[in-house]
């Protein structure tokens, strides 16, 4: 009877998710860069966690072309540009490839080399980092250890400021 009991309440608490949930986002469990996929734009390549620079800072951005914030964070990075000069950004959208390289020809991303921008075509980035809101921004120090999350449009100074 006892045993029942036991069992039954644990079915219980399984039920509420309590036991198995998933609140705490991974990157708050796993603090390094993730294992990732993405289609690199413009030239439709694969780009992996392995093709990022070692030793150098990595700012994680998730975004999405059509994004207001989103374009305005990118204008901004662009204009300090040079405050990230050890650091590798990584630009991942869920969105349609085509509306990706439109961003990125519109945006001419092309003449910023640090920059590496593609179609996260699964949204594993963004199931990793829990994203509820564009753009997401992950920083990782040289090291490949997580530093800091920023949440929607954040200022580029204040980014810079956490390296």
């Amino acid at each position: 009877m006892m045993k029942r009991k036991i069992f039954i309440c644990f079915c219980l608490i399984c039920l509420r998710g309590d036991v198995f949930s998933q609140d705490t986002a991974l990157y708050l469990q796993f603090k390094t860069i993730p294992l990732f996929n993405i289609i690199k734009v413009p030239d439709s390549t694969t780009f992996t966690k392995a093709d990022l620079p070692k030793k150098k800072a990595v700012l994680v951005m998730i975004f999405s072309p059509d994004c207001e914030h989103c374009q305005h964070e990118v204008e901004e990075l662009k204009a300090n540009y040079s405050l990230f000069k050890k650091v590798n950004i990584l630009m991942a959208s869920p969105i349609e490839f085509k509306y990706i390289k439109k961003f990125y020809e519109d945006y001419q991303i092309a003449d910023y080399p640090k920059i590496t921008m593609g179609r996260d075509p699964n949204y594993m980035l963004g199931t990793f980092y829990k994203v509820r809101s564009f753009p997401a921004l992950f920083l990782y120090d040289k090291k490949g250890n997580f530093v800091k999350a920023f949440d929607g449009k954040t200022p580029i100074t204040q980014i810079a400021a956490s390296l």
